[in-house]
């Protein structure tokens, strides 16, 4: 059986079933396998043709043992979380003639139109699953800056097992994020609008890493988290770059480029755990905003943050990427004591810097680049007016900008597959500017389920950042006796 260790080292190896419940390791650590699977080329080939869900089924089921969860349970699994997108590919892949061999991944084509519902879905059904087997409930908390807490909201909606708490940073998110989790009509579902957040979903982060710290509060709420620290999410990502990979090469053992807009590290690690695995991959384009956390330590080794920036490209508008830890964790060659040590570090002091030959390891297979709003706005304009009225939401474009800023890095006929993270009808305000527009939106810019959203009741909860902790303990714990009576 494949188990599952802590990248800090503090606790024994556990099973999937754990790794999922718990989200966070008991030490404070991240779950990773203890060993990565590998998939032989010929394995590679036979999957070449599969669709998305028997796709998803061969590379989950690499890491999911049968006495787990069964192979039908799987399969079940996987088709209630992929039923509800709109395309029938799942993640079509378009050409986009900026660059020839340049192509867009659309991972927006679920029920809340982010590519967080690629494996929030899959995520939440588990749990849930898990906890019907077990005639019990959990708590689930998450902090976000745009997109997981909509994707968790709509996930866990009606389920009995699962109270979802949503916390989001009032004003840095699009209100159409805001809309898609507090007009559902969900009574297990509870959106925090939290105020004075001068870190974004950072500071949330830390309200909830406290948390999960607290054992008694943590066993009293049985909290989890289905933010992208949950290994699940990270493990099911690993789908969608195989699948991408397999739509655009003309021969498998092709190597080609992925260009991800990255926050938090969790897509871009999936994709790291998928050439890791045997995928192809010459490089990974590490596409930062302004906020270039991951961009400086690509670059120089140092993993340091500095203060927040809001930018039009919002969900990524991080300066602690989480799941950058695992990453390392790999690089240093699984050290858990660098890992501890780092985490300390860089909690006190904030920011580490890399010893000589981890920061070497860093860099192999990756480029990165950070893009501003001009450059973001612009390749979204570029786009729309020069290849068929394609619209770029902002994450997007900043995956295409950077892809723009370092080809001299990859040979002129390297096919080059960027990742859309989201509908571009999340952002109207970033399309207005973008197109010069004072009317109406043009039809690509809109989704109907944005539109009927804005004629539906609001329902939040909403507290101030500094005194979140004892508010939301009171909330939770009412909330919970309440389901007990």
């Amino acid at each position: 059986m494949l188990r599952f260790l802590s990248t800090k080292g503090g606790v024994a190896p556990v099973d999937f079933e754990t790794a999922v419940l718990q989200g966070y390791a008991a030490d404070g650590g991240l779950f990773v396998p203890e060993a990565i699977p590998r998939v032989a080329p010929e394995k590679l080939q036979q999957w070449s043709g599969l669709n998305f869900e028997d796709l998803a089924f061969e590379i989950l089921s690499l890491f999911i043992d049968r006495s787990i969860i069964s192979a039908d349970e799987l399969k079940l699994l996987l088709h209630n979380s992929f039923k509800t997108f709109e395309h029938p590919q799942v993640v079509p892949v378009v050409p986009l003639g900026i660059r020839r061999g340049l192509h867009v991944m659309e991972l927006f084509h679920g029920p809340t139109l982010s590519f967080k519902d690629m494996a929030m879905g899959f995520l939440v059904n588990c749990v849930d699953f898990f906890l019907q087997k077990k005639d019990s409930q959990v708590s689930l908390l998450v902090a976000t800056t745009g997109d997981t807490g909509p994707a968790a909201a709509h996930a866990s909606a009606g389920k009995q097992t699962i109270d979802c708490w949503v916390l989001y940073p009032r004003g840095m998110i699009s209100e159409e994020q805001e809309r898609q989790m507090t007009t559902l009509e969900a009574p297990n579902v509870h959106a925090v609008r939290v105020n004075g957040c001068p870190n974004g979903g950072d500071d949330l982060d830390l309200v909830i890493t406290q948390m999960f710290a607290d054992e008694g509060l943590k066993k009293r709420l049985q909290l989890s988290s289905v933010n992208s620290i949950n290994w699940c999410r990270v493990m099911v990502q690993t789908v969608h770059y195989f699948f991408g990979y397999f739509r655009v090469v003309d021969t498998v053992g092709e190597r080609i480029v992925f260009s991800v807009p990255s926050g938090a590290f969790g897509n871009l690690f999936g994709g790291y755990l998928a050439r890791m695995m045997g995928l192809p991959v010459e490089t990974f384009v590490c596409a930062n905003n302004d906020n270039a956390t991951l961009h400086r330590v690509f670059s120089s080794g140092k993993f340091t943050k500095k203060d927040l920036k809001q930018t039009v490209s919002s969900a990524i508008d991080i300066v602690i990427p989480y799941n950058f830890w695992r990453y390392l964790y790999f690089a240093s060659g699984c050290d858990h004591n660098k890992i501890r040590q780092w985490m300390s570090d860089f909690q006190d002091h904030g920011g580490v810097q890399l010893d000589p030959h981890t920061a070497g390891e860093v860099k192999k297979g990756f480029t990165s680049a950070s893009i501003n709003d001009e450059q973001t706005i612009s390749t979204m304009a570029t786009v729309y007016k020069n290849y068929g009225g394609y619209l770029l939401d902002p994450h997007a474009a900043v995956a295409v900008a950077a892809v723009g800023k370092l080809s001299s890095e990859f040979s002129p006929d390297t096919k080059v597959v960027c990742l859309a993270t989201a509908h571009p009808a999340k952002f109207p305000v970033a399309i207005r500017k973008a197109l010069a527009l004072d009317g109406p939106l043009p039809e690509g810019a809109k989704h109907k389920s944005i539109e009927a959203a804005k004629d539906l009741f609001q329902r939040c909860r909403s507290y101030d950042c500094t005194q979140l902790t004892h508010a939301l303990h009171h909330a939770m714990e009412s909330v919970a006796k309440m389901r007990t009576m």
